[in-house]
């Protein structure tokens, strides 16, 4: 049987990469970005993971270290994040007859019997990209995807690989799975790390040595794969098309604490109107919504107030007015004066596709159905020739008082047009 050559190609520090590409000035500085309302580092660049700079540390701790080391601090820019992932992606599709996106930085490519062979390939992939898009990617190259994702990694580790690793050439597979830590496993994950450290197998190399019969025996199917994919047999394909999403969420925590009910309305109305304009992009309908909030803790020292709402449109629906219109009625039913809102957000339930939708067989289309059609398509036309919020529901209001922080975030160089970088001569 002919096997299979997968290759995981990885940009290397995505967010800080997409930073840089707009600003050279940068390169070798330590760069690192902010999660939103600029509250924890979320993303480093290299430089910032030598100096030691904590993931995961709130910002407003490490001022000092920020201040001393001259680091560049980045509120997160998901607007020039996106489209950058864009543009690597549509690199990758012209080197491989298969490829499948696994995250806004990942993607598996289908490497086998390429001319050339799959390194020199690989070479060709990262020059490429880098060249195109200025993202610095790195590749690991294996018989499996798990293979080719810890190729990846020590591709990334081991500056002597330059970006490239081929894990069916290397002259010590077994030193090179001995090298990674169990909980670092794809597949494996926190739990079931925790449990095989518990029983002494610390390494990819062990895990692959246990007997089948004890992963069977305290593992789900899953980790029996993972462990074939670690001994060379190929368990996963590519998924060439992602399975369609059963629920879509928008939320935000607010830049201050909200305590009107408007204000609250006005920020779930921006939430429903963000994702019912994806909901529409991926041809789907929503039979149902859930409403949520959050309070901080209260100044008498009772516990966060939290809560959530669900409510049905009559049939399922991708208009935005319709939805809008479902959370303010869950709201109602979930706000309590008194409270200081830290954060609220909207969960769209029961997708499916637009086409193939559910209808009642007693209850007629609602006349203004085809109407209410014909207004999203020429809302979303209109902001996708003319930048986001172009057009917006009134709902939305205009100050936004309660929009997160972003006190720190770059230009959105790509996708909007008050924002393109200036090229000056002479």
């Amino acid at each position: 049987m002919p096997t299979t050559t997968f290759a995981l190609v990885d940009c290397n520090n995505f967010y800080a990469s997409c930073e840089r590409v707009f600003a050279p000035h940068l390169a070798g500085r330590p760069v690192v970005v902010l999660s939103n309302n600029d509250g924890c580092i979320i993303a480093r660049s290299a430089e910032a993971k030598a100096l030691g700079v904590p993931m995961g540390q709130p910002a407003f701790q490490c001022r000092d270290l920020f201040a001393r080391h001259g680091i560049a601090v980045f509120s997160s820019n998901y607007a020039l994040y996106g489209d950058m992932s864009a543009r690597v992606m549509v690199t990758l599709s012209r080197f491989a007859p298969a490829m499948e996106i696994y995250s806004i930085d990942e993607a598996f490519l289908d490497l086998t019997g390429l001319p050339g062979g799959a390194a020199g390939q690989a070479r060709r992939i990262r020059e490429t990209v880098a060249r195109w898009t200025g993202i610095p990617v790195s590749v690991g190259i294996g018989p499996t995807k798990t293979l080719a994702k810890l190729a990846n990694r020590a591709a990334k580790k081991h500056p002597a690989c330059d970006g490239v690793l081929d894990f069916s050439t290397h002259p010590d597979p077994d030193a090179l799975l001995e090298s990674v830590p169990i909980e670092d496993v794809w597949g494996i994950g926190r739990r079931y790390g925790a449990m095989l450290a518990g029983h002494g197998i610390l390494s990819a190399r062990a895990f692959r040595d246990l007997p089948r019969e004890f992963v069977q025996k305290r593992m789900t199917v899953q980790g029996v794969h993972t462990q074939l994919e670690l001994r060379g047999f190929s368990c996963l394909d590519l998924e060439k098309a992602p399975p369609a999403p059963k629920t879509l969420m928008s939320s935000r925590s607010f830049g201050r604490a909200v305590t009107v009910r408007d204000e609250l309305a006005e920020a779930l109305a921006e939430y429903v109107s963000r994702v019912a304009a994806k909901l529409r992009r991926r041809g789907l309908v929503a039979s149902g919504m859930q409403v949520f909030v959050q309070t901080y803790a209260d100044a008498s020292g009772r516990p966060p107030y939290a809560n959530t709402a669900c409510a049905a449109p009559p049939s399922p629906t991708d208009h935005t007015a319709t939805l809008i219109s479902l959370a303010g009625r869950a709201l109602a039913d979930i706000f309590r004066p008194g409270w200081r809102y830290k954060k609220a957000g909207v969960i769209l339930l029961g997708l499916e596709s637009r086409a193939g939708r559910q209808l009642s067989l007693l209850d007629a289309p609602a006349p203004e159905a085809a109407r209410n059609a014909r207004l999203m398509a020429a809302l979303d036309a209109v902001n996708a020739k003319w930048g986001k919020d172009t057009l917006a529901p009134a709902a939305c209001g205009i100050g936004k008082l309660w929009a997160m922080r972003q006190e720190k975030r770059s230009p959105r160089y790509t996708t909007v047009w008050d924002e393109l970088p200036v090229a000056r001569a002479g």
